[in-house]
C-alpha cells in the first residue's frame, strides 16, 4: 500500500478518530464534568468554525500528529539525502493530511508549520530559524525549554523550545554522526561542527543536571574580512598594516583572549596574510578555520571510540605535521602538553606558525604557555620552558569581548627575550577607554610608541613600516 494511501486509511493514528481537538484522555469523558466537557467542545466548534481561527491546543495537536506520521514513514522508506525529493514528497503527504483533518490555516500559518515539520525531518529542528538568522552569534540550549541566543554581544531568549530530551538528542545525533562521534552516557560530552563551520559543544545527563545543554558559535556565512573588522572597530588600519608584515615576515604569534572574544575569527583575518605559495596545515580540534589559500592541508583530532581506542590528539597532530613539509604550522586552540610542541616547531624551521589560547592579558598568555608545557609530562627546569618560549613567540595579539559586548584587540605585545629568568614584554599597541555613551564603550587602540626588536626582521622581508604606525608624529 502507498505511503498516501495508509495515511488516509489509518486516520490520525489515535484510534482513526481524526477530530483535530480531541484530547489525550479520549472521549469519554472520565473523571470529567459532562456539561463542562460540552461547554468547551461548544467553544472549541464554535472557534473551529470560523476560517483560518484555530486554538493553540489543535494547532499543537496537529502539528504533533503530521510530524509523528511523516517522521515514521520517511526514516523507513526514504533516502534523506535527497532533500528535494524528501521535500516534494513531504509536501504532497503534508497537503493530504491536511485536508483528512479538514483543519483550516492561513497562508503563512500553513507554511510555518510544513517549515516547521521539514526542520525536523531534514533540518535541526527548532534550532533551523536561528541558524538562518544572521544577526544571531550563539546559540545556547539550556535543557529542552530554555534556549537563550547572542545578538551584538546582548543575551536574550529565544522564542522557540524543544519538546523534551529525547527530541535534543535526536537533534544532536543528526549533528555528531556524520562526524563520526557520539554522545550517550558513557561520553556524555563532545564537540562538533555544523556543515557552515559553526562550533558545537553538547553536554547530557548524568554530566548536566538540567538536561541536554547545546552550545553553538555560528560562523558567518561569508568569512569576515579585515575590512569587517575595521568597519566593526575591533581593529585598525595601523594594525592590520603592523600584523600583515609580521605575518609576511614569518613571525610567530599567539592570539590570545576571552571565552567568545573572537580568537578564531581574528586568526582567520591573520591568517589571510599568509602567502599563496606556502603550504599551510591546520589542527583541530573541531575544524573551524576557512582558509582561502591554495595549498591547505587541514587535520581534526579524533576522540576514542566506544572501545576507548582509536585516539587522536592535537599533540599527535602537532608532532605528525612536522613531517607533512609545512612551510606554516596553524594550531587551532593550545590547550594541553601540545603547545611544547608548537613551541619547538617554531623553534626548528617553521617560521610564521600561529596559534590560540585562552588567557585575560598577553602576560597571562606567557605563563599559560609554561604551565601547557609542564602538562606535556616533561621533567623540564622552568627556566628551559621560558627560554624556549621566548625563543619561539615573537608577539602576542590579545583580544577581548567588552562589557558593552564588543570584540576589540586591546594589546599587541612583543615577546623581547629573558633577562634573568623572567621574559620580557613591551606593549606596541594598546586600547585605551575614554569613557561610555549610550551603553556604548568609547576608546581607541593606539601605539605606545615603542618601535619593536623584531622591525629588523620585517625589513629584511621587503616592507618598511612608515614612523607613524608606532605613533611617531601623530598626535592623541
Amino acid at each position: 500500500m502507498s505511503l498516501l494511501n495508509r495515511i488516509q486509511k489509518g486516520g490520525s493514528g489515535n484510534g482513526g478518530d481524526a477530530s483535530p481537538n480531541r484530547g489525550e484522555g479520549g472521549d469519554s469523558g472520565q473523571g470529567e464534568d459532562p456539561s463542562r466537557l460540552a461547554a468547551m467542545r461548544s467553544r472549541q466548534a464554535a472557534v473551529a468554525g470560523r476560517p483560518g481561527v484555530r486554538t493553540d491546543n489543535s494547532y499543537m495537536d496537529l502539528k504533533s500528529r503530521v510530524q509523528g506520521r511523516l517522521l515514521t514513514e520517511i526514516d523507513q522508506s526514504m533516502d534523506l539525502s535527497r532533500k528535494n525529493e524528501v521535500r516534494a514528497h513531504i509536501q504532497e503527504l503534508f497537503n493530504a493530511i491536511l485536508a483528512e483533518e479538514s483543519m483550516v490555516l492561513a497562508r503563512a500559518e500553513r507554511e510555518r508549520l510544513f517549515e516547521q515539520i521539514v526542520a525536523e525531518i531534514l533540518g535541526f529542528g527548532p534550532l533551523e530559524p536561528l541558524l538562518a538568522d544572521d544577526s544571531i552569534t550563539e546559540i545556547m540550549v539550556n535543557g529542552p525549554k530554555n534556549i537563550f541566543i547572542e545578538r551584538k554581544g546582548i543575551l536574550s531568549r529565544a522564542n522557540v523550545s524543544f519538546e523534551d530530551d529525547d527530541h535534543v538528542l535526536r537533534i544532536l545525533d543528526r549533528i555528531v554522526a556524520p562526524l563520526g562521534r557520539r554522545i550517550d552516557e558513557s561520553q556524555p560530552m563532545v564537540d562538533a561542527r555544523l556543515p557552515d563551520g559553526s562550533r558545537v559543544n553538547a553536554i547530557i545527563r548524568p554530566v548536566s543536571l538540567v538536561g541536554p545543554t547545546v552550545t553553538i558559535r555560528k560562523f558567518f556565512k561569508k568569512p569576515l574580512t579585515v575590512e569587517d573588522l575595521i568597519r566593526f572597530g575591533s581593529i585598525t588600519k595601523e594594525i592590520v598594516e603592523f600584523m600583515r608584515a609580521c605575518i609576511i615576515s614569518r613571525l610567530n604569534f599567539v592570539v590570545s583572549g576571552g571565552t567568545g572574544s573572537g580568537k578564531t575569527t581574528l586568526l582567520n583575518v591573520l591568517s589571510s596574510f599568509i602567502p599563496n605559495d606556502e603550504r599551510i596545515v591546520t589542527i583541530e580540534n573541531a575544524a573551524e578555520l576557512q582558509l582561502r589559500q591554495e595549498h591547505v592541508v587541514t587535520l581534526e583530532s579524533r576522540p576514542p571510540n566506544i572501545e576507548g581506542k582509536g585516539q587522536i590528539t592535537i599533540q599527535d597532530l602537532v608532532v605528525n605535521s612536522l613531517r607533512m613539509r609545512p612551510d606554516r604550522i596553524v594550531v587551532g586552540e593550545c590547550r594541553s602538553g601540545e603547545a611544547l610542541d608548537m613551541l619547538q616547531a617554531m623553534n626548528t624551521g617553521h617560521d610564521g606558525s600561529l596559534t590560540t589560547l585562552h588567557s585575560n592579558s598577553p602576560r597571562d598568555t606567557i605563563a599559560r604557555l609554561e604551565v601547557m608545557c609542564l602538562m606535556a609530562g616533561m621533567d623540564l627546569p622552568i627556566r628551559a620552558i621560558r627560554e624556549q618560549i621566548a625563543s619561539a613567540v615573537d608577539g602576542v595579539c590579545h583580544q577581548e569581548r567588552l562589557r558593552d559586548g564588543t570584540r576589540k584587540v586591546v594589546k599587541i605585545t612583543e615577546v623581547q627575550g629573558m633577562e634573568g629568568d623572567m621574559i620580557t614584554m613591551s606593549d606596541i599597541f594598546e586600547y585605551e577607554q575614554t569613557g561610555v555613551e549610550g551603553g556604548k564603550i568609547v576608546g581607541r587602540i593606539r601605539p605606545t610608541g615603542i618601535r619593536p626588536k623584531f622591525t629588523d626582521r620585517i625589513e629584511a622581508a621587503g616592507i618598511y613600516l612608515p614612523p607613524s604606525v608606532f605613533g611617531v608624529g601623530r598626535s592623541y
